[in-house]
């Protein structure tokens, strides 16, 4: 029986509440990252801060993403889920309601930095917890939880800046960074009490606390015997980065940060039609614009909706090959149409939005699947280190192609790095629909056509 209780249990209680503690990383994620521009406006005002202290503000939460992903996945894998899963949330209410009372650009550039640290700690921590937890008929339902409630972290963002800034001005960017704290202390109190992830326990070698932890959870009981059976023997030490980069690690690794990068550059590229898709919508303008992001963002939620049911039954493979391809077309179409009215520019964004969203569930999926327990964190956080070269690219390479190349050159080549990431879903995407994650995270792959949309999945060693 093994971990067949884990994986075949109906959806209860302990996973919907499960799902919506970890979906509250997503969430700050999504709020601290995006309140933060809002606030950037009151204060480089406030704080008189040069171009390149702004920009250090900026960017400081994305270096602090690289190392914190690269640091605590590997530490998460080592020693556990659940020691990890509250101590972040407790280092990210400390630093946004420290915000509150900076004086200085440094103080707000080293907070900025401690916060990015925790944003990324908590992704693969709070991914590989739920996913560890998640009956495998239900997965990709789940994790479309994820990446909803980070476009929604982002909306709720954009929305609260609006409403203190229509209350208090640029005067109240400080509230906008301790707004944070207060989201934070609720996830905190949502995650007490969670169980440790019952496959880390065995990869640990604490089989007898797994057969606990899943008997109080999900009310069915188990023996070490049969957890013991049903788990692969590890190949490297809990925690390798090194594992990640030989045999078929190597090529999951690759094909998850290229695919990742290719759904994220092209983002920020589309987003330069921003003010003219606002106009369109009558949000041109001031605070307007940022009640006008905010619903730019319920728009790439909704378009998860969709790219949820299919990863369920048509499968991960030939829905995030199809995804990729069809993302190319409204890119095509804005290079080529560059003063489109303003219904058509609204379209073709609502046409990314709705072919972006089973990239963007797979983001957080992929990761997770193709990995075993053993280095399972430490891919999500070497993914999330690597990929912020591909965020940082979006964020400032886009403002100079757009100058030097022109805006129909840039999205050309926006539908260009899309193309690149379709080729590498055709080439090493793998189907992990209604497997185990013994079975998905297995070492030994089954053997494939390259051009098939219906590759065979990895067989388990």
């Amino acid at each position: 029986m093994g971990f067949t209780v884990v994986d075949d249990a109906p959806v209860s209680g302990f996973h919907r509440k499960l799902a919506v503690a970890c979906s509250g990383g997503p969430l700050l994620d999504g709020y601290l990252l995006g309140i933060v521009g809002i606030a950037l406006t009151g204060i480089s005002a406030e704080m008189r801060l040069s171009t390149t202290a702004e920009a250090a503000v900026g960017v400081a939460a994305l270096v602090g993403m690289f190392f914190g992903g690269l640091i605590f996945g590997p530490i998460t894998d080592r020693i556990g889920r659940k020691t990890m899963y509250t101590l972040d949330l407790l280092v990210l209410i400390i630093a946004s309601a420290l915000s509150v009372f900076v004086d200085s650009t440094w103080q707000l550039i080293v907070l900025r930095f401690v916060i990015g640290v925790a944003i990324a700690a908590d992704y693969p921590i709070a991914t590989a917890l739920l996913v560890e937890w998640l009956p495998r008929r239900h997965r990709a339902r789940m994790f479309t939880s994820v990446i909803i409630i980070w476009y929604i972290g982002t909306a709720l963002a954009y929305l609260v800046g609006y409403l203190i800034t229509d209350a208090m001005g640029d005067a109240g960017w400080r509230w906008m960074l301790g707004s944070s704290a207060v989201l934070a202390v609720a996830v905190f109190l949502l995650r007490l009490g969670t169980p440790e992830s019952p496959r880390w326990l065995v990869s640990a070698g604490r089989v007898d606390e797994a057969c606990q932890v899943v008997h109080q959870a999900l009310r069915v009981t188990v023996t070490p015997a049969e957890l013991r059976e049903s788990t692969e023997a590890p190949t490297a030490a809990r925690g390798s980065i090194a594992a990640l980069f030989r045999g078929v690690y190597l090529r999951r690794t690759a094909f998850v940060v290229i695919f990742f990068s290719c759904a994220i550059i092209p983002l920020f590229a589309l987003l330069t039609f921003g003010p003219q898709l606002l106009a369109a919508l009558g949000l041109g303008a001031g605070n307007e614009a940022n009640l006008g992001t905010a619903i730019i963002n319920f728009v790439f939620a909704l378009g998860c909706l969709p790219a949820m049911r299919l990863l369920e039954t048509l499968g991960r493979r030939k829905t995030i090959i199809w995804s990729f391809a069809l993302m190319v077309l409204p890119l095509l179409a804005l290079g080529a149409w560059t003063h489109a009215p303003g219904p058509f520019v609204v379209a073709f964004f609502c046409l990314y939005a709705l072919f972006s969203g089973a990239p963007g569930i797979l983001e957080w999926g992929y990761p997770n699947e193709l990995f075993p327990t053993h280095i399972r964190a430490a891919a999500v956080g070497v993914a999330i280190a690597l990929t912020r070269f591909g965020a940082a690219v979006g964020t400032f390479l886009v403002p100079l192609s757009l100058a030097s190349l022109g805006t129909s050159a840039t999205m050309y080549i926006g539908a260009g790095i899309t193309f690149v990431g379709f080729l590498a879903c055709v080439a090493w995407a793998e189907e992990t629909r209604n497997l185990s994650l013994e079975d998905t995270g297995a070492s030994r792959p089954a053997p494939a056509d390259a051009l098939s949309l219906a590759v065979k999945p990895a067989e388990s060693s």
